[in-house]
């Protein structure tokens, strides 16, 4: 019973970062905020729902499964992320200039 409360939370609490993660997607502005929302959050969100599967199940197969697709996307996620973001600023995509803050602006 207790187990199964746990893996429900891990579960639950995975796809809330899954979710975030695709709203960040949505409403970040440019392309560096977007990878750096979605690498962040999705990674840490399928940890939980893996977790939270590796509890409700408790097999030793599913176990190390779960465990070496943890290892994998917390090696991999960073490095495509940063691949991406290098490739995209050698290519000039620009930063997000925040418009209306007046940083660059002189004062009077």
């Amino acid at each position: 019973m207790m187990t199964e409360l746990f893996s429900g939370v891990f579960i639950l609490a995975g796809t809330i970062f899954i979710l975030l993660s695709a709203l960040g997607i949505i409403r970040m502005p440019d392309l560096y905020t977007r990878m750096s929302a979605t690498t962040k959050a999705s990674t840490l969100g399928i940890g939980l729902v893996l977790t939270g599967t590796v509890l409700f199940w408790q097999d030793a197969a599913i176990t190390f499964r779960a465990i070496a697709i943890i290892i994998f996307l917390f090696l991999t996620a960073p490095v495509a992320a940063h691949i991406i973001g290098r490739e995209a600023w050698s290519r000039g995509v620009t930063l997000w200039k925040r418009e209306g803050d007046g940083k660059g602006k002189k004062d009077g």
